[in-house]
């Protein structure tokens, strides 16, 4: 998730288009409320939970740079990619 600003925030859940409903609604407390994170620029797909929490911890730990070319790779433009779903 990313604000208008460029600030990014990294998750993980088991039903992405309920989570950015919430998100958009700011109805969880916490970074993405504060921050105002409602555009999805990124997102992978994973049918085992503990893999997508490693990929969560990995890429949490990565410089800026590396995140935002990893959202450039396949969103140049940044658009919010959840637009159709919510």
């Amino acid at each position: 998730m990313a604000s208008e600003s460029g600030t990014l925030y990294v998750g993980v859940t088991n039903d992405l288009t309920r989570r950015i409903s919430e998100h958009k609604q700011n109805l969880i407390e916490g970074f993405t409320k504060k921050y105002k994170c409602h555009k999805l620029v990124y997102y992978e797909n994973y049918s085992d939970i503990k893999q997508a929490i490693a990929r969560e911890k990995e890429i949490k730990g990565w410089l800026r740079k590396k995140k935002e070319q990893l959202i450039k790779n396949i969103n140049p433009g940044w658009k919010d990619l959840s637009v159709e779903w919510v």
